[in-house]
């Protein structure tokens, strides 16, 4: 069984993927498609089983990436989940605040953001990127500059070896995202 994730190693659609899953005693590969396009691209074509993506976040608001996917392609909504989404301000290790004058991420994580963003880091230019994992791979791997900070999750800081500068830097407290789990019809 192959289940394809709207995101990179250690994002939250991988998390919510792996959840699902635990949840329905199954095992499955994993891949990795970045984006709802790409996943819903997938399940249509049979190179997945099944299909994880974000669709709302209580802070961000509607996912429209996943929205206008769902309008191209014909998927079955099987399951909905729930995940609490911690966002942590990620720096090469040494990194300083002071130092920080790009933020990069996916937009709903900008957007889960922006307060903590205004009263911390106003000065910072904002880079929307396909995904908050693939925005931490990119800064461990140098391909982002060293004056950048990505948002994203602590499994990220983990992976890539990069310093958590700041825990939760979400605006309000449960910051959820609601995913749905989709196969062909």
């Amino acid at each position: 069984m192959r289940i394809g994730v709207q995101g990179a190693i250690g994002s939250f659609s991988e998390a919510a993927g792996k959840k699902w899953l635990s949840s329905q005693n199954h095992t499955a590969d994993i891949d990795y498609l970045i984006s709802a396009h790409n996943v819903l691209s997938a399940l249509d074509n049979g190179s997945i089983d099944y299909g994880v993506i974000a669709i709302s976040n209580n802070r961000g608001g509607i996912v429209l990436e996943s929205i206008e996917a769902l309008a191209q392609y014909q998927c079955k909504i099987i399951d909905r989940l729930s995940l609490l989404v911690q966002q942590n301000l990620l720096v090469l290790p040494g990194t300083k605040l002071d130092d920080i004058r790009e933020i990069h991420s996916h937009h709903q994580a900008l957007r889960q953001c922006r307060d903590y963003i205004y009263e911390y880091l106003s000065g910072a230019k904002l880079i929307e990127a396909e995904d908050t994992a693939l925005s931490a791979e990119r800064l461990q791997t140098g391909l982002l500059p060293k004056t950048a900070a990505v948002i994203a999750s602590r499994q990220c800081a983990e992976l890539y070896g990069l310093s958590i500068l700041q825990e939760n830097v979400h605006d309000i407290t449960r910051n959820e995202t609601l995913f749905l789990v989709l196969q062909r019809p």
